[in-house]
């Protein structure tokens, strides 16, 4: 499944059928990424499985990626960054279709993307209106990704704002701390990632190839994202996952 952020790294296999769940009746998944796409290679299938068995699940793009992560799009001439944001917001939008979690975009801006205060605040408030069992993730570390390591500061803060004091009462809202888990990012050995829980995502796994599919600007992941998933699956076995595990 995920890791804790101060644990090892994140894949889309688990041990048996269960989903991620700290706290009764919290039925809800958070998922932030840096960009458009994050939530698609990294988390697709972890977000189809939680929704199938009727939690719901809300991504949140920091940034659409449309200067640095929108390769396919930047062949065109004559490109705008206004146009290549309206193609990423539809192919999001789609691809969260598919795997049935809501899209909310930020539109901060990527290469660099900066998070202001103001920012970590509405992503706060928007964790105390969700009240989710658990928040999804980038890794802390990133030597290869400028916007990645951003998107973990701001959701680790933003969960710290969300829950308060621990318990003291304050002056605003606050929510019981949901867990916090990283996913797998593009280049794992890199970032200091070594996967320790697996979710099984067979029986979704159809879903997360619709929407890898919808992201066109940048097909070029899908493959190299599926193979990872079997590579993965392989692995979960000597977790116990079932041999069918895929």
């Amino acid at each position: 499944m995920l890791t804790p952020p101060e644990g090892a790294g994140a894949v889309e296999q688990e041990r048996g059928d269960d989903v991620m769940t700290t706290s009764v009746g919290r039925r809800r998944l958070l998922v932030v990424g840096a960009h458009a796409a994050d939530f698609v290679w990294r988390a697709g299938g972890v977000i189809a499985k939680h929704t199938a068995a009727g939690w719901e699940a809300t991504v949140v793009a920091l940034s659409y990626g449309e200067c640095g992560e929108s390769g396919e799009l930047w062949r065109e001439e004559g490109q705008t960054v206004e146009r290549v944001k309206r193609i990423r917001d539809a192919e999001a939008r789609a691809a969260a279709e598919a795997v049935g979690a809501s899209f909310v975009p930020y539109d901060l801006g990527d290469y660099p993307l900066e998070v202001p205060a103001a920012v970590e605040r509405r992503l706060a408030d928007l964790m105390v209106e969700l009240a989710p069992a658990t928040v999804l993730t980038h890794t802390a570390v990133d030597p290869f990704n400028p916007d990645h390591p951003v998107a973990h500061r701001a959701v680790a803060r933003a969960r710290l704002l969300a829950m308060g004091a621990g318990g003291v009462a304050a002056a605003f809202s606050t929510i019981r701390p949901p867990a916090l888990f990283v996913f797998e990012p593009h280049q794992p050995e890199a970032c200091g990632f070594a996967p320790d829980t697996f979710v099984d995502v067979t029986a979704v796994w159809e879903r997360k190839q619709a929407a890898m599919a919808a992201m066109g600007s940048q097909r070029y992941l899908a493959e190299h994202y599926a193979e990872r998933n079997r590579q993965r699956a392989v692995q979960s076995r000597y977790a116990g996952t079932d041999p069918g595990t895929r």
